[in-house]
């Protein structure tokens, strides 16, 4: 595979229009295809085999009118009281907007100063347009507000209205160039690998978009495959650049330089990628739809930036010729350094302390990550949302009206066609009875009165950690054959617990499978067994540290957000999918050169601190660039992707320091030889791929690695 990857690299950079108009054409054609035949996202919220979902189900069948989504207008009078009148006649333009299928009459505070207005529509909140359809909300209740009452909103509808975005990726980029910049001393070096990430960039989001034509992707899909793909993207150009530099440092014509390193450094990433793509395809066995669907837009951005590293880039590269270079560094006979004699002397330090250092790095791995032990995983809702919000503003006026369980109110779905409505008094009664319930309201019946809804007002709002235990309560206690309990509150029970029980089974998987790789591709077990451990403890120290700064409180308030929340449900499995295939980039690209050298020299030790030094710089530089993205990203508006960027940036930063340059010497002075020990059996019966461009290993190399040439 590396020749033809040499092949197609140098005749890319020998006529480097063709591939770029190729390019070009790629990018246009996705972008008018995502134009013409592309879908709208769709967050998909069913979670098959639930009680939520066999309750969403009756409703839907029942009750046609409560079973699409929902908004709540909540009107305020800031002085003196409530005019019932200008209410109804809100209520009457409410009733008339489009989709809209009940108006429920105003609902007054004990206090009288605050209503609730809620509006029910015929159609799941995945089939409006979240912005326009809060902007009717306005609209219809402009009466109100002229009146002088202080109106609100909140439910699904006005909760699925998303803050314009942009800013994370802006910053990411800025900042990406500045450090490229800094590390090549070269605009054409520092543009390129961003120039090369967008173009892949942009072909993958279109991709999304098309696909969303097909399937349901959820809407915080395309900012994850960003924040993704932005940062592995540059990084892989990154890679392949620098190797490109070295080759023109060796004085290589520029053809045959770009040519080895895409035979090289390329295979690199191609390896890599496809280890990112193998993490991401754990997310399938979370049987979340929602899931599956990011899985599947971040892995159609990371693929589009492989394939724009290995075949656009040597295009570019062609085209810029020498000019990657320093002015300095162009002249012939100029002496350019590709080396880190720091880093190499860095790990000489470490390898003739192993245990030391072994021991101090592991004990601040298992300190930051002790928090995690204590993590509280649950949704965030609209308490989390800046207090400017109004959103948040209509949860602290129903909290103070109505009491904190009016934010998450509680439906139990009772088919009568199994109990019989002589069941529903009783079941009423139990209801009111159960502890942490405040009020029931009376069955409504469905129009063929073949089913019943009953509105349970919690005592705890949607985040409060009893919710769980009044859930189980109502389902352990109250609850006939034929009745189940939704709702938001509900759904939230439900979601934590699969998501939970899931875990485990996409760690193994994800971990196996990468394990299984890179015993291939580097045809050895302990240094992958070695890699995979060591990024259990860069994502095991990320979970930790969010844990304290969201959960704990210790950074929310920096964040943006207005209080402490719990670590958001989705973050764990997409947290580790990503993490574990970002990290491993890493490992690739740094056990290769180590490799390269332990075939070239036979030296164990030597080979580490000759591996680390040789991507001492790119892999700091790119870690950095890594981290500055994925912190752009703590400036989303969203919780989620606010998690995402502060755990994502973590672990890199983690997998950049402790990792790379305390753990890897470390350990891997410890094991000296037995780092590349495979059993005969495996070594003759694995493929051989050689990362390296087909160059054969030193004589003074040992005979199994000889044998076994990567």
């Amino acid at each position: 595979m590396s020749r033809l990857l040499y092949r197609l690299g140098r005749a890319a950079a020998l006529r480097p229009w063709r591939m770029i108009v190729v390019w070009l054409v790629l990018v246009g054609a996705m972008a008018g295809l995502a134009g013409v035949a592309g879908g709208a996202l769709h967050d998909d919220y069913t979670l098959p085999g639930t009680g939520t979902q066999q309750a969403t189900d009756l409703l839907k069948e029942r009750f046609p009118a409560l079973s699409g989504a929902d908004a709540r207008v909540v009107v305020h009078a800031r002085s003196g009281g409530l005019d019932r009148a200008a209410l109804d006649a809100a209520g009457g333009e409410l009733a008339r907007l489009p989709h809209v299928s009940a108006v429920a009459p105003a609902q007054p505070s004990a206090d009288g100063a605050t209503a609730l207005i809620t509006v029910r529509y015929s159609v799941p909140v995945t089939d409006l347009a979240p912005k326009p359809s809060l902007d009717r909300l306005r609209s219809a209740t402009r009466n109100l507000e002229k009146a002088g009452y202080q109106v609100e909103f909140g439910g699904q509808v006005p909760e699925n209205v998303t803050a314009p975005g942009g800013a994370a990726e802006a910053a990411g980029i800025v900042a990406a160039l500045v450090i490229l910049f800094l590390a090549f001393g070269s605009v054409v070096a520092a543009g390129l690998p961003l120039a090369v990430a967008l173009a892949g960039l942009g072909a993958g989001v279109s991709g999304i978009t098309v696909l969303a034509a097909f399937v349901n992707v959820a809407s915080t899909a395309p900012t994850l495959a960003v924040m993704v793909g932005l940062g592995v993207g540059i990084d892989y150009a990154l890679f392949i650049l620098t190797r490109h530099r070295e080759g023109l440092a060796a004085g290589l014509e520029v053809p045959e330089s770009v040519g080895r390193a895409i035979a090289t450094a390329g295979l690199s990433v191609i390896f890599a990628g496809f280890t990112v793509l193998l993490a991401l395809c754990g997310l399938l066995l979370s049987g979340i739809r929602g899931f599956m669907t990011m899985g599947f837009a971040t892995g159609l951005v990371v693929a589009a930036t492989v394939l724009s590293a290995v075949t656009l880039l040597p295009a570019v590269l062609g085209l810029a010729g020498r000019r990657v270079l320093r002015r300095r560094d162009r002249a012939p006979g100029a002496v350019i350094g590709t080396d880190s004699a720091r880093v190499r002397r860095w790990a000489e330090h470490v390898g003739r302390r192993p245990w030391a250092w072994l021991v101090a790095a592991l004990l601040l791995m298992l300190t930051l990550a002790a928090p995690a032990l204590g993590m509280r995983t649950w949704p965030s809702d609209a308490s989390s949302e800046p207090s400017s919000n109004t959103v948040r503003q209509a949860y602290d006026l129903l909290a103070d009206g109505f009491g904190d369980g009016a934010n998450g109110p509680l439906f139990v779905a009772v088919d009568l066609k199994r109990t019989g409505p002589d069941a529903l008094p009783g079941l009423g009664q139990r209801l009111a009875r159960t502890e942490g319930v405040t009020a029931v309201a009376p069955p409504r019946l469905a129009p063929d009165r073949s089913a019943a809804v009953i509105t349970v007002t919690p005592a705890y709002g949607p985040q409060d950690e009893r919710v769980t235990g009044l859930v189980d309560r109502i389902r352990d206690g109250a609850l006939p054959p034929g009745a189940e309990i939704t709702g938001l509150t509900a759904t939230y029970v439900d979601l934590s617990r699969i998501l939970a029980e899931r875990l485990w089974p996409v760690i193994g998987t994800v971990v196996a499978t990468s394990f299984v790789m890179l015993v291939i591709v580097f045809r050895s077990v302990l240094a992958p067994l070695k890699a995979a451990a060591m990024n259990l403890l860069s994502i095991g120290a990320a979970y930790g540290v969010l844990t304290a700064v969201f959960q704990w409180g210790w950074g929310a308030e920096l964040l943006g957000l207005p209080h402490s929340v719990p670590v958001s449900s989705f973050i764990l499995l997409l947290m580790f999918a990503v993490l574990f295939g970002v990290s491993m980039d890493y490992e690739v690209f740094l056990l290769s050169r180590v490799r390269e050298e332990w075939l070239r020299t036979g030296d164990a030790r030597g080979s580490v601190s000759g591996g680390l030094a040789a991507t001492g710089r790119v892999i700091s530089s790119a870690a950095l660039i890594m981290v500055t993205v994925f912190l752009g990203f703590a400036l989303d508006p969203g919780v989620v992707i606010k998690q995402m960027g502060v755990g994502l940036a973590v672990a890199v930063a983690l997998d950049a320091t402790v990792v790379r340059l305390v753990l890897v010497p470390a350990t891997m002075a410890l094991l000296g030889r037995a780092n590349w020990w495979l059993p005969g059996p495996l070594a003759r019966v694995l493929p051989t791929i050689d990362l390296h461009g087909g160059g054969e290993p030193a004589a003074t190399a040992p005979a199994e690695a000889r044998h076994s040439t990567v």
